[in-house]
């Protein structure tokens, strides 16, 4: 059987780790683009030679120009620069708006039925971007930010009760940023609410520390940003895409009337298989729920009007 292809855009920590953990798998050949010269050559050509040690045989190719992406099945997208320390998602926009606008036109070009995954930042906005200028269906530009937002959610949870992560269900919607809603009431472990594992004010501080979750990491580091949980979560979205395993993951998805919400890309429980979103999960939310939902989608919307300009 002939293995997919898929390209990661950006030689960065995050597409870097997420080219070498998709050539992990095994079941695709990789490549890696970036406009530094070297960087993904060299990166490839590392990760090539884990290969022989670690037991896997895709092959992993390292460029700076388009021709190699042809003929891609799914696009991962996070090229863009990178929030630095004190820098809101904001003034990333214009920035990543360029970049991303134009390495989705150089991807249409080559791989005109690839699936995008989007990871760039300010997440919701980008996902706007490569939606126009791809002129794809909405089914088949996705972004990266729900799954991340809940493995942090699902972790905190973990640590404060003592338990497996594995057995930690939760759900966090809305715009990836400040304004995420992490869903207490559907947080479980094991089927059981977590409201009645913790007190609330545990509980309160847990969803506050998932809406930092990005901004304690680059605390920490000074330079740079998370890249070993964000690249996880890209590559659970090519899994679920490429081997068409339906997974129900929280994406951003551009919404047609989904929670109420028209023309936008909103956090939201999506089903992913071959032919990328193939469904939108709506949950029951309660009033509360509903309004902090719209007060992440009114942000998400702010920054969307500014692309617009």
């Amino acid at each position: 059987m002939a293995k997919s292809k898929v390209t990661v855009v950006g030689a960065g920590n995050v597409g870097g780790t997420t080219a070498q953990r998709l050539a992990e798998r095994n079941y695709a050949d990789i490549v890696l683009v970036d406009i530094v010269e070297g960087l993904p050559q060299g990166k490839a050509l590392d990760i090539l030679q884990s290969g022989p040690i670690y037991g896997f045989d895709s092959n992993v190719v390292g460029t700076n120009d388009y021709e190699e992406t042809s003929g891609s099945d799914v696009v991962v997208i996070t090229s863009g620069s990178p929030r630095k320390p004190g820098m809101s998602r904001d003034d990333l926009l214009e920035t990543n708006q360029n970049i991303v606008g134009s390495v989705t036109k150089e991807i249409v070009e080559r791989s005109p039925d690839a699936i995008l995954v989007i990871v760039a930042n300010p997440l919701d906005a980008m996902c706007h971007v490569a939606l126009e200028t791809s002129g794809f269906l909405r089914e088949r530009v996705v972004g990266m930010a729900g799954i991340l937002d809940t493995g942090r959610y699902r972790t905190f949870i973990a640590q404060e009760l003592g338990v497996s992560v594995r057995d930690v269900s939760a759900v966090v919607l809305g715009g990836h940023g400040d304004t995420m809603v992490p869903l207490p009431s559907l947080a479980t472990v094991s089927g059981v609410p977590i409201s009645k594992l913790m007190a609330s004010d545990r509980v309160e501080a847990i969803v506050q520390r998932t809406r930092d979750g990005g901004a304690e990491i680059g605390g920490l580091l000074k330079t740079g940003s998370a890249f070993y949980a964000p690249s996880a979560a890209s590559v659970e979205m090519v899994d679920s895409i490429l081997l068409d395993q339906k997974r129900v993951l929280p994406c951003a998805a551009f919404l047609k009337g989904e929670y109420g919400v028209s023309d936008l890309f909103v956090g939201v429980p999506t089903k992913l298989g071959a032919k990328g979103i193939e469904d939108i999960i709506e949950l029951e939310l309660s009033d509360e729920e509903k309004s902090e939902l719209k007060a992440s989608v009114d942000s998400v919307q702010e920054l969307v009007d500014v692309l617009n300009k």
